[in-house]
């Protein structure tokens, strides 16, 4: 069900009109010239906005109570980190005191500048080596010490709480019992898998790094959107990287490893968890989609969410992640 005119014009980014945004960007300082352009966001509000005599700008407007100021700036600090290690990061932009999250009204925003690019080919294995190496070097910054504001990927937010929400209130009835069987039974060997790995470290992540995440230009990718970043094993940020059927998957892989080697150790342990998180990203997808319903892009963006087909479909992906959990784990060649 989508929501009404009413529910829309109450929605908290209702307020974001192009007035409203030029006018937060024009708070700092600037000038803006009238070009206002939404862009692909759903979790915030971004906007590549045209600043007189400037190259655009792109304002990022957060969505309110889901970061805390310290948790954003936390994020900040770990792209200027990596800049200053030389990475390829598009960082926020300071402004001459050096803040880099700005209130205008009742939103938190941040600006960035606009960088070019398509998405990385996946399918060759040069650009993966290459990937790799920049992952390897992003990955020893993140090890350099541990997050104290962001949160850290774990089953229970991404799994437990997950399944809970959608059992209690989405999933239709004659699917229910099918939904409730098959995910404890993933959710037991998740546990398990988790709960024995003693020795997996937990670092600072990019969080989210696939494909739409990465911008291929002058030979080399560009990381954006550290909206996810978080404390987790360095494979959830290698994985998503990893498509196609197992003979594919392990020779991406080990030409990601071989680049990543050069700048941080690959734990071969990791490889374990690869459809551990594909499996709790799966789940924790239909969660987000279900807690932003009443958000009016939701239901735009996404309309085929919470019907009949959508949760037949979701239960048979489950049926082959909990297949995909029970098989040896990819290995490097």
């Amino acid at each position: 069900m989508k929501p009404s005119v009413q529910e829309e014009n109450q929605h908290p980014f209702a307020t974001l009109t192009p007035s409203y945004v030029m006018d937060a960007v024009e708070s700092q300082g600037l000038v803006c010239d009238g070009r206002l352009f939404p862009l692909n966001s759903y979790e915030n509000r971004v906007y590549q906005v045209g600043i007189e005599d400037q190259e655009p700008l792109i304002a990022k407007f957060y969505r309110p109570a889901r970061w805390s100021d310290a948790q954003i700036l936390e994020e900040h600090h770990f792209c200027y980190e990596l800049v200053e290690h030389e990475l390829p990061v598009v960082a926020p932009v300071a402004d001459s005191s050096g803040q880099s999250l700005f209130e205008f009204d009742n939103f938190r925003f941040s600006l960035f500048p606009r960088r070019g690019g398509h998405a990385p080919e996946l399918d060759n294995l040069s650009c993966l080596f290459t990937l790799g190496r920049c992952m390897g070097r992003l990955h020893l910054v993140g090890a350099s010490r541990p997050f104290q504001h962001r949160p850290t990927l774990d089953k229970k937010t991404f799994g437990h709480d997950s399944i809970e929400l959608i059992s209690e209130g989405f999933i239709p009835a004659e699917l229910k019992t099918s939904y409730v069987t098959l995910t404890r039974d993933i959710m037991s060997i998740i546990d398990e898998t988790l709960d024995r790995q003693d020795g997996i470290n937990y670092i600072r992540v990019h969080g989210d790094c696939h494909s739409g995440n990465i911008l291929w230009r002058n030979d080399a990718p560009h990381f954006v959107d550290f909206d996810d970043t978080r404390m987790a094993p360095a494979i959830q940020d290698i994985w998503m990287l990893l498509s196609g059927d197992r003979a594919m998957r392990t020779a991406q892989l080990s030409d990601i490893v071989e680049g990543y080697s050069d700048f941080f150790d690959f734990h071969a342990r990791e490889l374990q968890l690869v459809e551990v998180f594909r499996t709790l990203r799966m789940l924790h997808f239909s969660a987000w989609l279900a807690r932003r319903w009443t958000d009016p892009a939701f239901p735009r963006s996404f309309p085929w969410f919470n019907t009949m087909r959508y949760w037949s479909d979701h239960v048979l992906e489950l049926r082959e992640q909990f297949a995909a959990l029970n098989e040896p784990p990819l290995e490097v060649v």
